[in-house]
C-alpha cells in the first residue's frame, strides 16, 4: 500500500484550498462544459461530510433550492474545481451531520464558530 500512496503523491497534482470541515458554509466555483463552451458555476451550501484521504478525498455539500434539498459530492483533487471560499464557519459536534437532512426551519440553523484561527 505504501507504493500506491507514493505513486499518487508523485503523479497526481493536488489543489491548495482552505481548511474546512462539517458544518462550514462554503462556496465552490467549478467549471462546466456544455458542448464546446465552458463556464463557471457557483454551488454554495453547508458541508455535510468529508470522507476519504489523499487523492480520493471527497466532500459533500447540501443546499436548499426552493423547498428541495440538493446535495453534491465533489472530489477534492478535481481539475474542474477552480476555487473554494469559506462563507462562514459552523460549530457542530459531529464529523458527519446527516441529521441535518431532516431539519427544516429554525432547527436547521448551525451556530457560527466565532473564535477560530485562520489557517494558511
Amino acid at each position: 500500500m505504501d507504493v500506491i500512496s507514493q505513486l499518487q503523491k508523485e503523479l497526481v497534482a493536488t489543489n491548495e484550498f482552505p481548511v474546512f470541515g462539517a458544518g462550514d458554509t462554503i462556496s465552490v466555483s467549478y467549471k462546466i462544459k456544455e458542448g464546446n463552451k465552458e463556464r463557471t458555476q457557483q454551488f454554495q451550501g453547508v458541508v455535510i461530510q468529508r470522507r476519504g484521504s489523499g487523492t480520493t478525498e471527497t466532500f459533500t455539500i447540501r443546499k436548499m433550492s426552493g423547498n428541495i434539498g440538493v446535495e453534491r459530492i465533489f472530489p477534492v483533487n478535481s481539475p474542474f474545481i477552480e476555487t473554494i471560499s469559506i462563507v462562514k464557519r459552523g460549530a457542530v459536534r459531529r464529523a458527519r451531520i446527516f441529521y441535518f437532512r431532516e431539519r427544516t426551519g429554525k432547527s436547521a440553523r448551525i451556530r457560527e464558530r466565532k473564535n477560530f484561527k485562520k489557517e494558511a
